[in-house]
């Protein structure tokens, strides 16, 4: 793994890939038109499109000159600008979004550890993290949230609903939850400072793995804990006949994690290629040891993208595990975080990455061995076919592998 740690750092944040630019001018004081000269530079440098959607990128570049007059200013023209590449992966950050995103990446947070979305209107409880306030408070996924701090829900959204509910360690929020058709109950929960967990060996309560199959749902890749985390798991279920990964509805992370956890499961095999915006191709091959060499079943689904599709292209090309489920996202372009002065950033597409096999999946995916569907029906009713499937599978491998060593035996005596 030491010959990984000397590539460029590389990240995945949610579905995109990154190399991480700390460019800071020391000498150059920051005005909001050069922080919005800075950006325009960036793109007109790094952009994978070298012709930034088939348009003439010099008229951007003194459009605001006497407009810009602060920084929201420059924020505003930044985005303008940023927008008419067409590449909803290329954007900017304000020192706020900025923030947050580093929060992701170092594992943790202060609040109550709920993740939170919007359906059809309503503030709903997604999933609990395991061992947090919102867990032990007895929050559910699928609760209503009607009221943080007895202000409305209605019409809110997701950033300013986190908003609300993140806030210092030790201090509370109260939240009217409705679950179901039972009535509203007020909960009070004390915040805390959240460590983001990447990892899970519990499966869902409603199913049922054999005690000689492990399973190792890794929800994400967005902390520098993903790694190691997964590395304990994987000790802990090496001595299993088989290995089940679950990369459903991951969306991303670090490409260290991704190529670290690659690392542990092949050998001396392709992980991931690079091509940037002159057609330079980069690759990364994995060391020659592992963790392990017990049978794998990996779990995709629509939602699994990024990093969730290097991982799971890599162990799919070197024919590593069986893939399992639906179709995966289709994120297979590369960007780069540039660091910008007053603690803004830009993500920038720089590069396309390539799995094993030379395949480039961006707006295709990776088609699963075995497709199994997961509708609503089956959520509603606790079942999982598609894990059952990745079972039904390990068992076959398991019973198959018993048989050959019993075939071998025979002939040791019959000598």
């Amino acid at each position: 793994m030491k010959d990984i740690l000397k590539k460029a750092s590389i990240f995945i944040l949610m579905i995109g890939l990154f190399y991480v630019s700390s460019f800071m001018n020391p000498v150059l004081a920051q005005t909001p038109q050069t922080l919005y000269d800075r950006a325009w530079k960036l793109i007109n440098s790094k952009f994978v499109d070298q012709t930034n959607n088939e348009q003439d990128w010099s008229r951007w570049r003194h459009r605001y000159d006497n407009i810009i007059k602060d920084d929201e200013d420059a924020y505003v023209a930044i985005d303008t600008m940023v927008s008419s590449l067409n590449d909803v992966y290329t954007k900017f950050l304000n020192p706020k979004d900025f923030k947050e995103e580093n929060e992701s990446i170092q594992g943790s947070l202060q609040g109550i550890g709920v993740q939170i979305g919007v359906r059809d209107g309503k503030l709903l409880v997604i999933a609990p993290i395991e061992d947090t306030p919102g867990e032990r408070a007895g929050l559910k996924a699928e609760d209503e949230i009607l009221e943080i701090n007895g202000k409305s829900t209605k019409g809110i959204t997701v950033d300013a609903a986190a908003e609300q509910i993140r806030g210092p360690e030790g201090t509370q929020v109260t939240l009217l939850v409705k679950r179901g058709k039972e009535p509203a109950k007020t909960y009070k929960i004390t915040r805390e400072k959240i460590e983001i967990k990447s990892v899970s060996t519990k499966a869902p309560e409603f199913v049922k793995i054999p005690d000689n199959i492990g399973y190792i749902r890794l929800s994400s890749f967005i902390s520098r804990n993903a790694t190691a985390e997964f590395e304990q798991a994987l000790i802990e279920n090496c001595n299993k006949d088989g290995l089940i990964i679950d990369l459903r509805s991951n969306p991303g992370g670090l490409l260290t994690n991704a190529i670290y956890i690659a690392d542990m499961l092949l050998d001396s095999k392709v992980i991931v290629s690079t091509v940037d915006r002159e057609g330079y191709k980069d690759t990364t091959r994995a060391n020659q040891r592992t963790l392990t060499d017990q049978p794998i079943v990996v779990i995709i689904n629509g939602g699994s993208a990024s990093a969730s599709e290097i991982l799971s292209g890599a162990l799919k090309d070197n024919k590593r595990a069986v893939i399992v489920g639906k179709k995966s996202f289709g994120k297979g372009l590369v960007q780069e975080i540039n660091r910008l002065p007053g603690g803004s950033a830009m993500h920038i597409t720089i590069q396309k990455y390539l799995t094993p096999s030379g395949t480039d999946i961006n707006k295709k995916g990776i088609n699963p061995d075995y497709e199994v569907d997961l509708t609503e029906e089956d959520v509603k009713k606790e079942r999982d076919p598609q894990l059952a499937k990745a079972i039904e599978i390990l068992n076959g491998q398991a019973v198959a592998k018993k048989e050959n060593l019993q075939k071998d035996n025979i002939k040791v005596i019959v000598k």
